[in-house]
This record gives structure tokens, sequence and C-alpha cells, in this order.
């Protein structure tokens, strides 16, 4: 009589699952429709209202007439206390638009200043030059500023695309691993299939690992799918290429492996499927808002970055756009792995107590 192959019983589970799962409407819409769609608008239509991000050069003046005058136009933000190294990596990546040096002449009441642009953001460079333009010519500084000094270094272009995109795939993940492993289990249970299971030879380990093969599988090929139709239509940034997709691809395994312990635990206290739903969105939509998928950390309130910094998928965010914009490896980004697989860690010891199998 042939031996009993576990191995064979879990890739079979996992191929079940899989067609399950391409078959199914909402599975297509959370991992694919939505982010597209998302993709879509902000693509065409940007970001929204313009801010002009400019640093403030260490040692510079700061209580002059000319930042005053920058400070109540309303769409320009100063950014301080950085060092030269960290404005100069900023300015190179487009993440601050120019650079602002202000210092009073020698034996004089006027000012110097000198503005450093990058090519990584020429929009808005250009609209700071008009605004400083305004200024120099008011009549009301004259002679206050003596003189604009103004360069331009080299940077690559940071595009919408490059700041919603690896959002929009962490949505995709976290949708994939909590709402489809809550529902797959809670119907699994409930119909007694599992129950059925316990009848054959086949381990518990293997209708999870199954389960979780087919669900790790179908996430990646909706990453993929977003990352392409990000470059090729979009112009999406994957500074190595092939390389660069391949370490996003393995950032996603680790992030829908850590998403899927919220859904085991989810299918473990939700008593019936209409209890899925909200709880899964206790802990999704806080990570929707807050991880940095559709604005910027920096945007939110000193009060509220905390709280963002401490949510899992902020850290999958950072580590994507890290990879794909800045070219990073990912013992670059081992920090953000690091905080990654804590968080499995502590999801999957919950899990564990609270999942159930009957």
């Amino acid at each position: 009589m042939k031996k009993y192959n576990n191995l064979t019983a879990t890739l079979a589970l996992a191929k079940a699952s899989f067609r399950s799962i391409m078959r199914s409407p909402s599975a297509v819409v959370f991992t694919l429709a939505f982010p597209l769609i998302f993709i879509l608008v902000f693509g065409f239509l940007g970001g929204g209202g313009t801010r002009i991000d400019v640093g403030v050069t260490p040692g510079s003046d700061v209580n002059n007439p000319i930042m005053g005058m920058l400070k109540k136009t309303g769409m320009i933000r100063l950014v301080k206390d950085k060092s030269n190294a960290e404005f100069d990596k900023l300015l190179e990546k487009g993440n601050v638009d120019a650079m602002i040096d202000v210092h009073r002449k020698v034996n004089s009441a006027a000012y110097s200043v000198n503005v450093v642009y990058t090519s990584a953001s020429r929009d808005k460079g250009g609209i700071l030059k008009s605004v400083l333009n305004n200024i120099f010519y008011d009549k009301t500084l004259k002679p206050t500023v003596a003189e604009i000094k103004e360069s331009t270094i080299t940077g690559r272009e940071y595009k919408t695309i490059d700041f919603i995109l690896p959002g929009q795939l962490g949505f995709s993940l976290l949708s994939t691993g909590v709402f489809g492993t809550a529902f797959v289990f809670l119907s699994l249970r409930q119909t007694l299939v599992i129950k059925r299971f316990f009848a054959t030879p086949v381990r518990r380990s293997s209708i999870v690992i199954g389960e979780g093969i087919a669900r790790i599988g179908f996430a990646l090929i909706g990453a993929l799918f977003i990352i392409l139709i990000g470059h090729f239509f979009f112009g999406f940034t994957l500074v190595h290429g092939a390389l660069t997709v391949v370490n996003m691809l393995i950032l996603a395994t680790m992030g829908i492996i850590v998403f899927m312990g919220f859904g085991f635990i989810i299918s473990g206290i939700a008593k019936s499927e209409s209890m899925v739903p909200p709880i899964s969105n206790i802990i999704t939509l806080p990570q929707f808002l807050l991880s940095g998928t559709f604005f910027s950390i920096e945007a939110f309130p000193s009060w509220l970055q905390p709280i963002s910094r401490a949510l899992p998928l902020t850290y999958l965010n950072d580590a994507m756009r890290k990879v794909a914009f800045e070219g990073l490896g990912l013992w670059d980004v081992k920090f953000q792995i690091m905080i990654l697989l804590l968080w499995g860690i502590g999801i999957y010891a919950v899990a564990v107590k609270v999942f159930k199998w009957e």
C-alpha cells in the first residue's frame, strides 16, 4: 500500500484553494480592482493641492522678512532641524523641493538669499522661483533683499505614482491577508469542511500551509500585475529594473504572511460571517488611513505621527518606497523588515491562542 504523502496533500489543498480564490469576485476586487482604481485616480489627477517643502539650511537666519513672507503664502512649508547630509539626500530625491539660506550681508541691513533647486521637482521649483521673485520686487521689502543667488542640482524626479503605488500595493496585501484568511477559515469551520479533513490522514499544518501558499501566490500575482501596470503606463520608478521587482515581491511575501496572522485571529474570535467585516475594518481602516497609504505621514499632526509609526503597514510601505525609488537592497531596509517580523511574532502568538479548528 502506498504511503500517504502530506506534501502532496498540501500542494493539492493549495491548488484547490487557489482555484477558489480566482473564482471569488471579492478577492479580485480587493486585490486588483480597488488598488488599480486608486492608482488611476492619483496617476491622472495627482496628489491634490500644491505644497512646496523648502529646506532651511542649518545656520540660516530664520527671523527675517523673507522667511516671514514665505510662510504667509500658505503653500510653502519650511523644513528645519535636519543636517546638511540629510537635506542633500532629501533634495536629490525630491522629498524637499528646494533649499534656502538667508544671511545678513556684512555691514548692511540687507539680506543675501541663496536658493538651491532640484531637477527632481522642477514644477514646484518653478513656483518657488516665482514666489521669490515677487518677494524680491516687493517695494515694501526694498532694500531688505539685496540679492538672490540660485542654482540647481540634478536629482531623480519623484512622481506622484512613486508614492501612491507602494501604498496601494500595501493596501492590496493587507486586504487579501486579513479579509481573505478570516472568511475562508471561518467558512471552512462552519461548513464542517475542516471536520471532514480530520477524517483523513492530512495534517492540520498541511491545511494551514496549503491555504497560505494559495493566498500568497494570488497576492504575489496581484502585486506583480500592479507593479507592471504602474511602471509601463504611469512611469513608476524601478531603479534596478527586474532586481527591484524581485525585492518588492520578497517584501510583499513578508507582508502578506504577517497580515494573514490578523485573519487567523479574526476567524478565531468571530462567531459568524457577519462579524468578520466589522472586526476586520477595526484592524485595516486605521492602517489604510494612517500608514502613509494615501498621504505622507509627515503631513499628519505631530501627535498622530507616533501612532502611524507603530503600525505594520507603515513599515511595509516605507520599505517598498525605499527599494523602488531609492534603489536600496533588502539589507538596507533591515529595520523595516525587523519591525514587520516583530509584528508577525506577536500576531501569530495571539493567533495560536484564539484560532479554533471546530
